[in-house]
């Protein structure tokens, strides 16, 4: 039974901290007091009220979320440390920022992958790896053409929307988005928007926190987080999608409700309760052959 006060990795009311090194704090401030990093908190879902000391030599990441400040001082024990800091949304549905280190101090991965997707061979198996993962099967040996690939993932994207919408009967016509006019998509389109969103940002935290390199993706090319698209691809079906429907149900069966809100809420708790950024951190890894871990967790 851990002690009152005291926030160690063992203790369950911290769930990500004894996976990945990852320790979710919110709702109050992270300061130094007698040369110990200190969290005083109101309490939240994950710990109740009061003060305790953070073993700061033993967490990767520290992800503080709403109602979270941290002192000057907090900041410079954790780069000291090479502990990094992630200012995120509530469960991960944002990320805002990064303190250094922004992974772990290891070149290692950063270098690995920068290997593969210079390489046009490589590149491509990198991909089909993960076109693999997305599809949940093999693929064809001679199938090496992205385009190909790309669609037989949107036969099959298409056959889990009419699968997820006859299973909670929501209304389904399609996927559309008109980024000119987005008020103009119907309440699905709308839920699958903020769920992607959401699970974008997951992947975001997770490519911060294991050091590998945003720019970098082996199937989305122009944005300069490519490698967090990839990775939040990879989730589409099985969390990004259930998501939106599931939201989008609520919504119809209490009519005025909003759905940005339910999918947000919706959301973070999929992200949270499913463990799906230590999940994607996993996926990182699987992708790129690479297990660097450091001394205070497995991101």
């Amino acid at each position: 039974m851990p002690l009152k006060g005291r926030l160690g990795l063992e203790t369950a009311r911290v769930p990500h901290a004894d996976r990945h090194g990852l320790m979710w704090l919110e709702r109050g401030r992270l300061a130094v007091e007698d040369g110990n990093l200190v969290f005083t908190t109101a309490g939240f879902a994950d710990l109740e009220a009061g003060a305790y000391d953070i073993p700061y030599q033993q967490v990767s990441n520290i992800l503080l979320g709403p109602g979270g400040v941290v002192s000057h001082d907090a900041l410079r024990i954790l780069a000291r440390r090479d502990t990094g800091l992630l200012a995120v949304g509530s469960k991960g549905v944002r990320l805002y920022a990064t303190s250094m280190p922004f992974g772990p101090d290891s070149a290692k991965r950063a270098r690995t992958h920068a290997a593969l997707w210079a390489d046009e061979e490589s590149r491509v198996d990198v991909a089909r790896k993960m076109y693999r993962i997305r599809l949940g099967g093999e693929l064809p040996a001679h199938q090496r053409d992205l385009d190909s690939l790309r669609g037989i993932e949107g036969r099959r994207v298409k056959k889990v929307y009419q699968n997820l919408a006859d299973q909670h009967g929501v209304e389904w016509n399609g996927r559309r988005y008109d980024r000119n006019d987005p008020d103009s998509n119907d309440t699905v389109n709308h839920a699958i928007n903020h769920a992607v969103t959401a699970v974008y940002a997951s992947a975001q935290i997770a490519v911060a926190v294991t050091g590998t390199v945003p720019e970098l993706g082996f199937i989305h090319e122009s944005s300069g987080r490519a490698f967090a698209l990839d990775i939040a691809d990879l989730f589409r079906s099985s969390v990004t999608l259930p998501i939106a429907f599931r939201a989008a149900k609520k919504v119809q069966r209490q009519p005025g409700r909003d759905i940005e809100p339910t999918a947000r809420k919706m959301a973070g708790t999929t992200l949270r309760d499913d463990d799906v950024i230590p999940d994607m951190i996993d996926q990182i890894k699987e992708v790129l052959d690479t297990d660097t871990d450091d001394d205070r967790g497995n991101a």
